[in-house]
């Protein structure tokens, strides 16, 4: 029998700035920042949703092994919220965050979803969803 991958547990974002990245991801996204200790014993700092989490590195210093050109501002994440987008803009407007796009159809993991993007500081391309 074949093996099969069951989830995606974390991923990991090379930024400039990760307080600026922390910061843009709990102010506005609603994440929680986490500082944790590594298995190798390095400090590193996480953005926990869900079951989920991104690990950020800072550019020049990633942790080994990783990605073969880590750069920041080469994501494209979508990430599903129960919110309703319209709630979203709304939200983004006030804290004077732009919107690139949206509310545009789009077609997700698990079907139709409804999308609105918007970019992080490092300009990673960050969507946000509903299931249509």
């Amino acid at each position: 029998m074949q093996p099969r991958v069951k989830a995606l547990d974390h991923l990991v974002l090379t930024v400039r700035d990760i307080a600026a990245t922390s910061a843009f991801y709990t102010d506005v996204l609603g994440m929680r920042a986490e500082a944790f200790r590594a298995a190798d014993g390095t400090r590193r700092v996480a953005l926990k949703f869900g079951a989920q989490k991104i690990n950020l590195h800072e550019a020049g210093r990633e942790f080994v092994p990783h990605a073969r050109c880590p750069l920041p501002g080469t994501a494209d994440l979508c990430l599903v919220s129960d919110t309703p987008l319209e709630a979203w803009i709304a939200w983004l407007q006030a804290g004077g965050v732009t919107h690139e796009l949206g509310p545009v159809p789009r077609t997700g993991a698990t079907g139709p979803i409804r999308s609105i993007y918007l970019r992080d500081p490092d300009g990673n391309l960050i969507e946000i969803s509903n299931p249509a």
